[in-house]
């Protein structure tokens, strides 16, 4: 195991859990998304409106191929990440990937919370907020599930119970891989 892959729905806690994950196994972190920002000097909402989303699209599956490459690292994935079907088969052969679930109606309510996502992120449909995250969070959850070799709920755990659910599973294969 190369490096540690956080995945799921905008708003499920990766990075949070991501930043915590780290710290605790004495790892670099890195936020995809972030990431492609810092890189292009401006925001995915920016580069969207500009270019559209295939453009981005493009820049994350550059992301990806690169993320091939590093070891040693947690990094929260956007949460689209997924729609990148032969990157994520690469990545999936030496890294572990864990699928940071939470509840839709939860999802709702944390995105209705986050100046970030309200201010920065942009639509990608032309439905209103709620249709689009319903579809979106139809639509990839078999996605996440398919890639993860773990699933954590934060909905349910608090950081500690996650922390410890992943250490348990990395010890698990650590002893039996």
């Amino acid at each position: 195991m190369q490096r540690i892959l956080l995945i799921g729905f905008r708003g499920a806690g990766k990075t949070t859990l991501g930043k915590a994950l780290a710290e605790a196994l004495n790892l670099a972190f890195i936020d995809a998304d972030e990431e492609i920002e810092k890189r292009e000097g401006r925001t995915i909402k920016e580069m969207v409106e500009k270019e559209g989303w295939s453009y981005f699209r493009h820049l994350e599956k550059v992301f990806l191929k690169e993320l091939q490459e590093k070891k040693n690292i947690v990094c929260a994935l956007g949460g689209g990440a997924v729609l990148h079907e032969e990157e994520m088969g690469a990545l999936k052969q030496d890294s572990l990937i864990i699928w940071v679930f939470a509840e839709l109606d939860e999802i709702k309510e944390r995105l209705s919370r986050d100046f970030k996502t309200l201010s920065q992120r942009p639509a990608l449909t032309e439905l209103t907020w709620d249709e689009e995250l319903e579809l979106l969070y139809k639509e990839r959850e078999p996605l996440y599930q398919k890639w993860a070799h773990l699933k954590v709920d934060t909905q349910r755990n608090d950081q500690s119970q996650l922390l410890s659910q992943i250490k348990t599973y990395f010890n698990k294969e650590e002893a039996y891989g």
